[in-house]
């Protein structure tokens, strides 16, 4: 991997680099799983959007999976081609729906009636005949943290069984509406196989009905959701994923579409913080750092897990300390009670795992403005997102003072 500390000093910290060719290597080692089916992997936008990382999936082969038109718009400027665009999300507003639809992406997945309701009107109002997917909850546990489990009845996404059969037969029916897909999501940083296997037996028997009934459903989009290895968790062989998949679609012939954006961007993230100061209350150790929750909420909203390395320090003399950031709330910590080396100011701590869900859920609380991105690939390193400047954070407000 790159020198942290060369590239601390080029572009500053707080920064996240990310590793290209890793990005390659989980993207070729899903694509070779599913290679025995016709399979499309659409990338999760929402876990990095940086432009590059897209341009990046497009040049792989990739779609993208968006829940925003704003995440539609990048993917499109970013070259991934609109037959490969995939438009999700509970609560799309119409100006959106409408923008999708003139944009001809492959499909709108739907995730309540009500919805479905809002996508006939505009496109019957446009003229156009909308491609749609239907998310399935199938009322699955997917063992994983609350906040990202979204298969279960008393999550708000997808729609149950019976529900989902009215929908396609009105869709069916409908002149504005053209049904091609079926989808289950059940959560994410799913690290058993079980509950992906169950969720596809359920959709595969729905699809049999509805192939029974003519209804002609050409994908079958079975999420994302695979976990990675933060700290010790023992992940999913791919393989037996796919294989669980392609035994509950035995006979069916549709194309296989994937969601995945963890696995193919979060092990290939570093978040780079500097060490500002120590300090000892007499009751507790913290070492001080220039990165904060806004730039990495992950542990504070999930109490996630992050591996922190001293970089370019032996663990010598280690004690236990809280590494904490500026921002004032109590909840600003990267981790807890770990065992660090003393640090001492401009020290480099590594935040490991951080390529998902770091950068696209930061934010400007407490007026920081928002970090650097740069990407290494081959051996070289470039920025891909300027770190912003304060004139960029009241650009928007400052006409109206």
């Amino acid at each position: 991997m790159a020198d942290f500390s060369a590239l601390a000093r080029t572009y500053g910290t707080p920064l996240y680099v990310y590793n290209f060719d890793t990005i390659t290597e989980q993207f070729t080692t899903l694509k070779e799983a599913f290679k025995a089916r016709k399979s499309l992997v659409c990338f999760a936008a929402k876990a990095n959007s940086n432009l590059s990382v897209l341009k990046h999936m497009a040049k792989l082969g990739a779609g993208c999976d968006c829940v925003s038109i704003g995440e539609v718009k990048r993917a499109l400027f970013a070259g991934i081609p609109k037959y490969k665009i995939i438009f999700s999300g509970v609560g799309k507003r119409d100006d959106e729906i409408e923008e999708a639809l003139q944009n001809d992406i492959l499909m709108l997945n739907l995730e309540s009636e009500e919805e479905m309701k809002r996508v006939e009107i505009i496109a019957s109002r446009l003229g156009v005949q909308a491609r749609i997917s239907i998310r399935v909850n199938p009322n699955i546990d997917a063992q994983t943290h609350p906040y990202i489990s979204t298969g279960l009845h008393e999550n708000k996404f997808g729609v149950d069984i019976e529900s989902a059969k009215r929908m396609y037969i009105h869709a069916k029916n409908a002149t504005s509406l053209d049904p091609v897909g079926i989808h289950f999501h059940i959560g994410s940083q799913i690290t058993e196989l079980q509950p992906f296997r169950d969720a596809a037996s359920v959709l595969a028997n729905l699809l049999r009905n509805l192939k029974a009934l003519q209804i002609d459903i050409k994908f079958f989009d079975v999420g994302g959701g695979v976990g990675i290895r933060y700290d010790n968790e023992i992940t999913i062989s791919l393989y037996d994923y796919a294989q669980g998949i392609f035994t509950a679609l035995g006979g069916l012939d549709v194309t296989l579409v994937c969601e995945p954006g963890r696995y193919l961007v979060g092990n290939c993230g570093y978040f780079l913080t500097k060490v500002l100061y120590e300090k000892n209350n007499g009751y507790k150790r913290f070492v001080i750092v220039d990165g904060a929750m806004n730039d990495l909420i992950r542990p504070s909203l999930y109490g996630a897990y992050h591996e922190i390395e001293a970089y370019g320090k032996t663990m010598e003399h280690t004690t236990l300390c809280d590494v904490v950031g500026p921002v004032c709330e109590s909840g600003d910590f990267f981790a807890k009670s770990i065992a660090l080396p003393p640090m001492e100011h401009d020290d480099i701590l590594v935040l490991k795992s951080a390529g998902a869900y770091g950068f696209t859920m930061s934010s400007n609380y407490n007026s920081r403005t928002r970090v650097a991105e740069v990407a290494v690939e081959n051996g070289s390193d470039r920025l891909i997102r300027k770190r912003e400047s304060f004139e960029d954070l009241i650009a928007l407000e400052k006409e109206y003072v």
